[in-house]
């Protein structure tokens, strides 16, 4: 309770790939030593990032960065991407630095509405 959560604002690309495209959730976790706050390595890196987006999405396919949250006294990250497949994400990863800094789980994910709809017709 009362974790800072910090959004960062990022402007969004669609890019002109196939549509079947899946949500991921992307996990980046690091240790307050690594942390941007307390490093000047990862502070510079983290400051880099904003300028990596935009051009990492289009070349690693990534078709929206629907949000970038992140909770910066538990030191995680959390990214929704709408992406063709994990691997395209952790290139996207690698490329802009959040793998320098933390360590990164992809989790595939599903919206409520769809998983109820199919759990529904399951009866």
């Amino acid at each position: 309770m009362g974790t800072l959560i910090v959004a960062l604002k990022i402007n969004l690309i669609k890019t002109t790939h196939s549509l079947h495209t899946m949500l991921f959730g992307v996990f980046a976790t690091h240790n307050p030593e690594s942390c941007p706050l307390n490093n000047k390595n990862s502070k510079r890196i983290f400051i880099e990032m904003g300028g990596k987006l935009k051009s990492a999405q289009r070349k690693f396919r990534i078709a929206k960065i629907i949000g970038f949250y992140m909770s910066v006294l538990e030191h995680q990250w959390v990214i929704m991407m709408d992406a063709k497949d994990a691997h395209d994400i952790e290139k996207f990863c690698i490329e802009v630095g959040i793998s320098a800094i933390s360590t990164v789980k992809i989790v595939p994910m599903s919206d409520f509405a769809n998983s109820l709809k199919k759990f529904k017709s399951l009866e």
